[in-house]
């Protein structure tokens, strides 16, 4: 088994009998140069899983591999907790894996987590949910709103893979993201205010 991984939550998994790539996201960068793709997965529809300015170009640059999200998604076969996808006789199992809590007053979405050949690569999108297989390369998210460092560690801890890759990483250089849950989740007559750096602000 060979990957590539294009940044983020995007990594691209060659079998040898299947091609699949995982998570083309926003904040993924060369995914779209790929070729001779046999699916292409989809953990849930948050915009860093899943780029749909540059999905339709990806699809139509890889006519045969067939597209799988969680969500109702235009063009997109259902991935369903528990079923068994057959890639190119390659077993793909869709695990029920739910979007971790960002926030009790943030609505997430579906989430699914993709298990290959019977636990020999696990992607588990935006969620930390164990298989109920042994895991040998598991894409480990490594920093997310939903998250702490020790989470990541922990969820390592629980998986025991032979080889932990992180991903999910994009995020670090991104506190936009950050701010806006901590904005959103203020209390009533608290300002989240980011202070201009470098520069005098009067508060």
């Amino acid at each position: 088994m060979r990957i590539v991984h294009f940044g983020h939550s995007c990594v691209l998994v060659d079998t040898g009998a299947a091609r699949l790539l995982f998570d083309p996201g926003a904040w993924s960068t060369g995914f779209e140069e790929v070729r001779d793709l046999d699916a292409v997965l989809v953990t849930h529809r948050h915009p860093d899983h899943l780029d749909r300015d540059r999905l339709g170009d990806l699809l139509a640059n890889n006519p045969n591999a067939a597209f799988y999200a969680a969500d109702e998604l235009d063009g997109a076969l259902a991935a369903r907790p528990g079923e068994a996808l057959d890639v190119e006789n390659v077993s793909v199992r869709v695990v029920d894996a739910p979007h971790e809590q960002i926030h009790p007053s943030v609505e997430v979405p579906a989430n699914v987590g993709y298990l290959v050949e019977h636990g020999a690569f696990y992607h588990p999108g935006d969620s930390l949910t164990v298989p109920d297989v042994r895991v040998d390369v598991l894409a480990v998210p490594t920093a997310a709103p939903w998250m702490k460092l020790s989470d990541a560690a922990d969820f390592i801890g629980r998986v025991r893979p032979r080889i932990a890759v992180p991903i999910h990483e994009a995020i670090v250089a991104r506190t936009e993201i950050y701010y806006r849950v901590l904005s959103s989740t203020a209390p009533d007559g608290t300002e989240f205010m980011v202070l201009p750096r470098g520069e005098s602000a009067e508060l």
